[in-house]
């Protein structure tokens, strides 16, 4: 059992998560940078305990968030024989992360907006205008 000084996500933090995952982040993911946001640094196992996430479920979120650049790994000697552990942060401050979401929704918009009006262009300049009533009409 993990000691009670785990910090643990409350409901706030289960919204933001929420909010990122709804903004196009994987869930996974979401919770443990939410986690990593609140606590600065913190084990696989922390954060497993931590998001009640699968040690197999922190290690691919992990690797993706490394993969994109939002998290970092640092090895830390523990004193003994072994393998040193692996501790993650966020490579940059929360707000750097979701001013990235705000600039990718922002060029999603645009290339949205710019595909829209070019579909009203072509509807306004060739035969897709026809009448809808004529649409699907049989003639004999």
């Amino acid at each position: 059992m993990m000691e009670s000084s785990v910090k643990m996500l409350d409901n706030e933090d289960i919204e933001f998560a929420d909010i990122l995952h709804s903004l196009g982040m994987q869930r996974r993911m979401a919770l443990i940078v939410t986690y990593l946001a609140n606590v600065g640094e913190a084990s696989s196992r922390e954060i497993g305990y931590a998001t009640r996430l699968s040690q197999p479920e922190v290690s691919v979120a992990v690797r993706d968030l490394r993969d994109e650049n939002l998290v970092s790994e640092l090895e830390v000697k523990t004193g003994g024989k072994g393998r040193p552990s692996l501790v993650y942060s966020l490579r940059m401050p929360i707000d750097d992360i979701i001013t990235r979401f705000e600039e990718e929704k922002r060029r999603e918009h645009t290339e949205a907006m710019k595909s829209i009006q070019k579909l009203k262009g072509m509807v306004s300049s060739c035969c897709l205008a026809a009448e809808p009533s004529s649409i699907g009409r049989i003639t004999s």
